[in-house]
């Protein structure tokens, strides 16, 4: 006989309030009776734009991380604003980011990168048949973008030099599109 596994709030309070991320602090009700504290963060989600370029490569970008204090070679993405569409949210930020557009889009996933401590969700999306037009970034941003073949990016997850798990999830789907799997 299976027990419930769902979880009943009792309480719950906002312990930080920032302008990117919310943090919680709940008791629950326990499927066993019992009471539980929660701690969870509260995220917008984010988008997450796999784009290959004519010549079959991905554009990619590179940017530093804070919370990291490094570079990391990532998929252009962003954080989709309150009561923004998704997909209108990534063709801000390809362009925003990368200074390109797609005449073609399409959603392939969502993806909770961080079940045990956060509502994320970012939503995936293939832009294709792209063209340059101007790179467009917020005041606070500095990336450059490149181009890196998929081949070579594989690589760099198998090397421990790609490690962004928005990025890493990305490259393999990647890899079913160019091979027209999963579609």
């Amino acid at each position: 006989m299976k027990e419930n596994l769902l979880e009943e709030t009792i309480e719950s309070s906002l312990v930080y309030d920032g302008d990117l991320l919310k943090v919680r602090r709940d008791n629950v009700k326990l499927p066993n009776g019992r009471s539980g504290i929660r701690e969870y963060i509260r995220h917008p989600g984010a988008v997450v734009v796999i784009a290959f370029l004519e010549n079959g490569k991905l554009l990619m970008e590179r940017q530093f991380r804070y919370p990291l204090g490094r570079v990391f070679v990532e998929m252009p993405a962003g954080k989709i604003d309150s009561g923004e569409d998704p997909l209108q949210c990534a063709k801000r930020e390809l362009l925003e980011e990368t200074g390109f557009t797609a005449a073609s889009w399409r959603e392939i996933t969502t993806v909770h990168p961080c079940i045990g401590y956060s509502d994320e969700k970012l939503i995936y999306f293939h832009a294709a048949d792209l063209s340059f037009s101007g790179k467009n970034l917020d005041e606070e941003e500095f990336i450059e973008h490149m181009e890196l073949s998929l081949t070579d990016a594989l690589d760099g997850v198998k090397r421990g030099e790609i490690t962004d798990v928005k990025t890493v999830v990305g490259l393999f789907w990647a890899e079913k599109i160019a091979k027209g799997g999963w579609t």
